[in-house]
């Protein structure tokens, strides 16, 4: 390594070319950067006695060069810096052209900025990356054609500014000659790439997609670079352009360990040099192939596959796409059918949903489906599909009797991705009639049968309970349909309502022909009918112990039971209510009052209203005279308000 410190004049004499790696980003600085740039320089320019002003570093290697050809140097670092500089010579150059100066636009042309006896590539003393080539030669043969290009930009903001009053000549000799830089010159025994991330950057700091090329592509032969990054990268990059760090990231999930965003870089280095970068790449291709398809579900063939990822996409479980990338992966090495993929995806739905409307928190799902695959791996069964609703079925899936139950009272609709996933599974109702003449969905909105905001009207038609039924049921199954003219009804009342939805082509709103008012009575009977269909739509796909939840610990004596990594040792489920209620009272007593509205037989501050009152806390009281299945529900629905992992809270029993 030789390490010196100069002047950029020596820097872009002789017959030498610097060259921007394929792998390196594109010319990324803007006027943030230009601006702080250019105040540098015109402090230099405007000081009597301007000194040396350091740039920071130029890192090089030298590149083969054929006999008595062009000396080049590939740039490791400082290629946004040295581009800059050249455009701003450029441009100097052409003002001198357009005043007549032709002899200094020569000289400034020929010292700086090609080698003029040379021909092709070789003829400019810088060679951008493959992406900015044209553009930069372009640029230098017709300065005065507007591209959309920020390499332009940067020739036409430093022009412009050159043209305010300023002595070219002397600017010329401020950046030739008072801009410093330490220029480090990597040999062959350096390893340019430890360098390379050494450097303390100045400029735009690179992105973790930048990172990643750059380490891949440093690992792969010099003459190999071009070929690789032409046939591997720039496919993957075109294909996923911004999303290449998260696809990164959930490949090496694929493993099964999950990976924080800011590992993926190191992780990423471990396995390319314990495996070889050029395969690395080969396969990191091919994946990004699927992974583009999760992204744009149309570019699958398979119109089954197709309508599935769909819906996955809808759903918006990207934390899935580990596993679904070992799945697709066995469909394209065909290991599996088709059918067999579609019935996969589809259990993943099934899974998603049941534990949305259980509100099931989704913020452990990142950590559930990475290891997954390498779970199935382990389970005894003849097919992936059995493997891996078996997997799965561990992991905090909601049984009958919770999703029947909450397909009635949960409150869908609501922020963020509430929305998608209600309008899923209104829309899997919809299809589940399987009408000959299926029409798009695609243009439907949900619908508030009772609408969010009660008029008088509606206050009249609800009766003395209008605004408790308002807050208990608006947002549940039962008061919600799909609509295309949900801005058109809005606050209507429920007859004008009814005639809409009898002109409806879906099968769903047929059911409110018969229907003469709309009460909570009437929603919760539509909702048992549509938590019916929504039963056989998403089957439970576990392993039955009993033929519901409610019998499930009949009979069982837990001893202990775990909260928050909090151990109690407990005889009866008694006790397990006892915690478990002492927990949120403590951690939480903002949460009682929402407990006593939506569990009043059970938590409460009129003891009285109880058969076997038991004192909690804050003039609150419970209900102790529980069955053990009743216990064993309640508190699931406790730690589903206190949103509370499968891990946080746990019991262990015996029969």
């Amino acid at each position: 390594m030789d390490v010196s410190s100069t002047i950029f004049q020596p820097i872009f004499e002789g017959v030498k070319q610097y060259v921007v790696p394929l792998f390196q980003r594109s010319y990324s600085w803007g006027k943030k950067e230009w601006m702080i740039l250019w105040t540098d320089i015109k402090e230099l320019y405007d000081s009597e006695n301007p000194r040396q002003h350091f740039m920071g570093s130029l890192v090089t290697i030298p590149a083969k060069s054929v006999p008595e050809g062009v000396a080049k140097f590939s740039l490791i670092d400082g290629q946004q810096r040295i581009t800059t500089l050249y455009l701003i010579l450029m441009a100097m150059g052409d003002l001198y052209k357009e005043s007549g100066q032709i002899e200094k636009y020569e000289e400034i042309k020929n010292i700086y900025l090609v080698n003029p006896y040379k021909k092709g590539n070789d003829y400019y003393k810088i060679l951008p990356t493959q992406i900015d080539r044209d553009v930069f030669k372009s640029i230098s043969s017709n300065p005065e054609v507007k591209i959309e290009h920020e390499m332009w930009n940067a020739y036409n903001f430093f022009r412009k500014k050159l043209a305010l009053n300023i002595d070219l000549d002397r600017m010329k000799n401020i950046i030739t000659t008072k801009l410093s830089i330490v220029s480090i010159v990597l040999d062959s025994s350096d390893n340019p790439y430890l360098v390379f991330e050494s450097l303390n950057h100045k400029g735009k700091p690179l992105s973790v997609a930048d990172l990643i090329r750059n380490y891949v592509f440093m690992s792969i032969h010099i003459e190999k670079q071009e070929e690789v990054y032409r046939e591997k990268w720039k496919p993957m990059q075109d294909r996923l352009g911004e999303s290449i760090p998260e696809f990164v990231r959930h490949y090496l999930m694929m493993g099964g360990e999950y990976i924080n965003t800011g590992d993926v870089y190191n992780v990423l280095k471990e396995q390319i040099d314990n495996e070889g970068a050029e395969e690395y790449l080969e396969r990191l291709c091919i994946y990004s192939e699927m992974y583009d398809i999760f992204l744009h579900p149309e570019k699958e063939d398979n119109i089954e596959i197709r309508n599935e990822l769909i819906v996955l996409k809808e759903l918006d479980i990207s934390t899935s796409y580990p596993l679904l990338l070992n799945l697709y992966s066995l469909y394209k090495q065909k290991i599996i059918e088709a059918k067999e993929l579609v019935q996969m995806l589809f259990v993943i739905e099934n899974y998603i949903i049941r534990r949305f409307v259980c509100g099931v928190p989704s913020n452990q799902l990142n950590k559930i489906f990475p290891p997954i695959f390498s779970q199935m791996q382990k389970i005894e069964e003849d097919s992936y599909l059995l493997k891996l609703k078996k997997a799965l079925q561990a992991k905090n899936y909601p049984k009958d009797y919770d999703f029947r139950e909450c397909l009635k009272t949960a409150k869908l609709y609501g922020n963020g991705d509430r929305v998608k996933k209600t309008k899923i599974i209104l829309e899997r109702i919809e299809q589940s009639f399987k009408h000959k003449e299926i029409s798009s969905l695609d243009n439907m909105t949900i619908e508030h049968v009772m609408p969010q905001t009660l008029s008088d009207e509606w206050k009249i038609h609800l009766g003395d309970d209008c605004e408790q039924t308002h807050e208990l049921y608006l947002n549940t199954l039962g008061n919600l349909t799909l609509t295309a003219y949900n801005s058109e009804l809005s606050n209507d009342s429920f007859k004008r309502k009814r005639e809409i939805y009898n002109e409806s082509h879906l099968e769903m709103n047929k059911y409110f022909s018969t229907v003469e008012k709309w009460s909570d009575i009437e929603i919760k009977q539509r909702a048992g009918i549509l938590a019916s269909k929504l039963m056989k739509i998403y089957p439970y796909f576990g392993e039955t112990i009993n033929s519901s939840d409610l019998s499930s610990v009949t009979g069982t004596k837990p001893y202990s039971l775990v909260v928050l990594g909090q151990e109690f040792n407990v005889k009866t489920w008694a006790d397990v209510l006892m915690y478990t209620l002492k927990v949120v009272s403590d951690l939480a007593p903002d949460k009682l009052e929402n407990i006593e509205t939506d569990y009043p037989s059970l938590v409460g501050k009129n003891a009285k209203i109880f058969r076997r009152p038991k004192e909690l806390c804050n003039e609150y009281y419970y209900e102790s005279n529980l069955s053990a299945s009743h216990i064993y529900n309640f508190c699931k629905q406790l730690v589903n308000v206190m949103e509370l992992s499968e891990d946080e809270w746990k019991t262990e029993v015996t029969n």
